[in-house]
């Protein structure tokens, strides 16, 4: 079951994607936009707390942590998106997974059987296949420090995931407070940002970013209760890699919307990438 939670997340997360891509050319405020995505959330598990009746734990104040790292992951995400490759960005925010099996095998002593490990290996190279570029060099690498910045916290906010899981954490209640978290920090960065800049924005214009954030919002909750469902039934660094295929969803969305066609190196790296899943699939 957590396999198809975690490729519902992958989706839900790639749609994500896309979406922060598109809004970073709308020329739409940052922060004041992804400050509505986080409340979106905030609001969807504060209903779902109440309706589950799920209790606030010591547990799942985790979910403080998990705000921090995703308030710093989208932040930087974002950023790439507005200012660097889209290829080469998507390359980085796939390789979360390898450190996320690094600090679970030292951490946890969560080890991948033979097979596990192989099919792990099969979907990342696939997954870092399809957005190989020939264009990138070590002259060519705008925005890779976002990219990187973005594993990295990805990565912790998977694990930290995980971590409110094995302690016992309710759900709702911890997404609830991540969502929170991250509201605040964008919020602030946001009051900080208008008055450093004293920039003076039409209420209209504050209603139609801040309700774009809301919109944008529903896929990355969506995205996150699906994670947490499959963290808390699967192994940590297989759930990372089949949800880090959420970069198919955006190639997707670069071919179709963008309109930058499929190379065959792509195509190979997608092939790769679903026979990973279907080997996960076979030895989990």
């Amino acid at each position: 079951m957590w396999l198809l939670y975690a490729l519902f997340a992958a989706i839900a997360f790639g749609v994500r994607g896309s979406l922060y891509h598109w809004t970073s050319t709308l020329g739409l405020n940052r922060n004041l936009m992804l400050c509505g995505v986080f409340v979106s959330g905030a609001i969807i598990n504060i209903i779902a707390t109440l309706l589950t009746g799920e209790q606030w734990n010591t547990a799942s104040l985790i979910g403080i942590q998990m705000g921090l790292f995703s308030f710093a992951a989208s932040a930087c995400m974002y950023q790439g998106f507005a200012v660097g490759k889209p290829s080469l960005i998507a390359i980085l925010t796939a390789l979360p997974p390898v450190v996320v099996v690094i600090f679970a095998y030292f951490a946890w002593q969560e080890k991948l059987h033979m097979m596990q490990f192989l099919a792990f290996i099969v979907l990342v190279f696939g997954i870092l296949v399809i957005r190989y570029s020939n264009d990138l060099s070590l002259k060519n690498l705008q925005g890779a420090q976002w990219g990187i910045l973005t594993m990295l916290f990805f990565a912790a906010n998977d694990l930290s995931t995980k971590w409110s899981t094995m302690e016992g954490a309710y759900k709702f209640p911890t997404l609830t407070n991540m969502f929170i978290t991250g509201s605040l920090c964008f919020a602030l960065l946001w009051f900080i940002d208008s008055r450093r800049k004293n920039r003076q924005v039409s209420k209209l214009s504050k209603g139609r970013t801040w309700g774009i954030g809301l919109l944008v919002g529903t896929t990355n909750t969506a995205g996150m209760i699906l994670n947490m469902y499959a963290f808390g039934l699967g192994v940590t660094g297989l759930v990372s890699a089949i949800i880090s295929m959420n970069v198919v969803v955006i190639l997707l969305y670069t071919r179709f919307i963008v309109k930058t066609p499929f190379t065959r190196l792509e195509l190979i790296g997608m092939c790769l990438a679903f026979i990973g899943v279907v080997l996960i699939h076979l030895f989990k």
